[in-house]
């Protein structure tokens, strides 16, 4: 009976010829130099086979979930996160979740080098690592038991990012870390300026952990104390030091900024932990020793009569498809391997999931939508909400199935406020029987899944160039460029006859739209995602300074969980190039993939000169540049010769 059910389901092939170069080089199942895998179906029916295996019901029931496990992947219409593809039915020892943070990091020399240990393990089985480095004393702080001073949080993330080079994850995926501080850390300005030396800490994003009290602060123009355990070492200038963080974002895209305040007060799971870091890419802000399951719906792939007057979204299909995905995902949480104890007790205690889309750029082309218009927005935001309250939904009768997560607690849980947008009928069916997941939707970047499903685009980022070069790493840690075709583009060329689209709205790329209009679309799915959303802000090289300032407050008043700017810049390097040029620099033992593709995709590097360190006489900044017999300032545009 499985063959029969096995030989209904179509084949699954590449639309792209990147694309099948991304499943023999990170995803294809090889055993000592024999392929296991022949097939893309091959490796969805591994997946499926390893989901249902946890079944009950015997044969019957795991073969049935199998081929209902292939379904929704046939064709790239639900795509598991990288760790999945590349680990799940394999035997290996590597886990199936993308990213974790990790425990808290007790300030004491011996507990700091357990941390370092802990991160490599998860490294190595394949997981990237969030870490909060707030807890960590302050440079100058006395260490009395030694009659030394502490060097400081930013001196141990060296030790971190030294050891990320020396861990290849699984699957050549090299290793991602973010790394988080308080705004009120005497070590804060410190932290912000980390990066700014291009050969430092490249194996790390970073991200200032923004309180409502200093946003506060910073609208009101009042001082701000900086703080480790409740002695106050000093206190500066709120809008000095938010003017450091924009000003930093503007040179060199880091660190990024996340509202930890709106990120516990809305999470699901704030009665039984605390957030205070995210996985590196920042979609899933997690509590010590999360983990983040991913799988992304490809909204392209549900698109009925592309590029026609009637084109739609096949609603029951795509339903079916999250119906299925959020059973998949749960059952991913039982067969996976997890590096350290506390990560498996923490992952089975919440069954965390972090359901989300992809394709959405693409999928708003092939309807006719403008990325950046109204109905581009609307469609978006009606549809993720369709798919969080089904997905919650079916979490209620998996609950009711098999059982809530362990720490379910109904009150609690119905009293938040992402519970209570949801229509009544799920609210409903949580009050009766529970919820299977605590959280259950997220947006990933999904870079190289992307590329897999024919070089759809990313997440819900636009569409970067029609056309573009992309430098590529190879096992031996060397790249090389190659020209890609966006799948809605390459797809209407095939149903033409070669022929190129007639220009159009909602033929827009990344570089054509304003950063408002980037905003606009995260905000208006953040109200639809319980986690948060991976979304790269994308800024001309010529933004007015004040302009870029004010986008990171546009975002807090937004309602966003956090934001993160690029502005091609002389430090930061590029994985895309427009066009058919020779492809820009790109680091090949520096940054993370997620970091490479977020935090500079789409973009170049500059043409600025290397920056002198002549301060701005107006603003105080370092950043200034040649302009004829003079230099500008970068930040505030003032001429030094003024």
């Amino acid at each position: 009976m499985l063959d029969k059910m096995k030989s209904k389901l179509p084949a699954t092939e590449f639309f792209a010829p990147i694309s099948r170069e991304i499943w023999e080089r990170k995803y294809r199942l090889v055993r000592d130099g024999v392929p296991i895998d022949t097939s893309m179906s091959d490796t969805l029916g591994r997946i499926a086979d390893a989901a249902a295996s946890v079944e009950e019901g015997g044969a019957a029931a795991k073969a049935w979930w199998g081929h209902e496990f292939r379904k929704i992947m046939g064709g790239f219409g639900f795509i598991p996160g990288g760790r999945i593809l590349a680990g799940a039915g394999t035997g290996r020892d590597v886990t199936l979740f993308n990213c974790f943070v990790l425990g808290r990091i007790d300030d004491d020399l011996a507990a700091i080098f357990d941390s370092v240990r802990e991160a490599a393990l998860t490294m190595q089985a394949g997981g990237g690592i969030g870490h909060d480095f707030s807890t960590l004393r302050p440079r100058h702080a006395p260490v009395r038991s030694v009659g030394a001073d502490a060097s400081g949080p930013t001196s141990f993330m060296d030790v971190w990012d030294a050891m990320c080079r020396t861990i290849m994850s699984a699957g050549q995926r090299r290793g991602a870390m973010m790394a988080t501080l308080r705004c009120d850390h005497p070590d804060i300005e410190e932290f912000i300026a980390a990066k700014a030396d291009a050969a430092r800490l490249r194996n790390f994003n970073l991200s200032v952990l923004v309180t409502d009290p200093f946003i506060a602060a910073v609208k009101s123009g009042g001082p701000w104390p900086l703080v480790f355990e409740g002695k106050v070492y000093r206190t500066v200038d709120a809008r000095a030091l938010w003017s450091q963080i924009t000003r930093s974002n503007y040179a060199f895209a880091e660190p990024g900024v996340i509202f930890i305040d709106r990120v516990n007060a809305m999470n699901n799971l704030a009665y039984c932990e605390t957030i205070a870091s995210t996985n590196p890419c920042g979609e899933q802000p997690l509590p010590p020793y999360g983990a983040c399951l991913l799988g992304s719906l490809n909204l392209a792939a549900f698109v009925i009569d592309p590029f026609e007057p009637h084109a739609r979204i096949d609603q029951p299909r795509l339903i079916h498809a999250v119906v299925n995905a959020v059973r998949l995902l749960d059952n991913i949480i039982d067969v996976s391997r997890y590096p350290l104890p506390a990560q498996e007790r923490e992952a089975k205690a919440k069954r965390r999931i972090g359901l989300g889309i992809t394709g959405l750029a693409d999928a708003l082309i092939m309807l006719g939508l403008p990325y950046g218009s109204n109905d581009g927005r609307e469609f978006a935001a009606g549809t993720m909400a369709a798919i969080q309250a089904h997905a919650y939904l079916v979490s209620a009768g998996l609950a009711e199935e098999k059982g809530p997560f362990p720490l379910f607690d109904r009150e609690a849980m119905l009293a938040c406020p992402n519970i209570a947008r949801l229509p009544a009928e799920v609210r409903g069916a949580i009050a009766a029987s529970g919820l299977r997941n605590g959280c259950l939707t997220s947006i990933a970047p999904t870079g190289t899944i992307s590329l897999l499903a024919g070089n759809v685009s990313s997440g819900i980022e636009p569409v970067f160039e029609m056309s573009y070069r992309r430098n590529l790493r190879a096992a031996d840690g060397s790249t090389r460029s190659e020209t890609v075709e966006d799948y809605a583009h390459a797809l209407y060329r095939q149903k033409h006859g070669g022929a190129s689209p007639p220009p159009g709205p909602a033929w827009v790329t990344a570089h054509e739209l304003t950063p408002e209009q980037h905003l606009a679309m995260q905000a208006a799915l953040q109200p639809h995602v319980d986690s948060a959303i991976s979304k790269t802000i994308n800024c001309p090289v010529d933004i007015d300074p004040v302009e870029f300032r004010s986008l990171y407050m546009r975002a807090y008043d937004l309602g966003l969980k956090g934001c993160t700017t690029f502005r091609p810049n002389s430090v930061t390097g590029a994985v895309l190039v427009a066009g058919d040029g020779p492809a820009g620099t790109s680091e090949t033992t520096g940054t993370s993939t997620c970091s490479q593709a977020l935090r500079s995709a789409g973009s170049t590097r500059d043409e600025f000169e290397t920056l002198r360190s002549d301060d701005c006489p107006i603003c105080k900044s370092p950043r200034t540049k040649p302009d004829g017999s003079c230099r500008v300032c970068l930040d505030c545009g003032r001429s030094l010769c003024a």
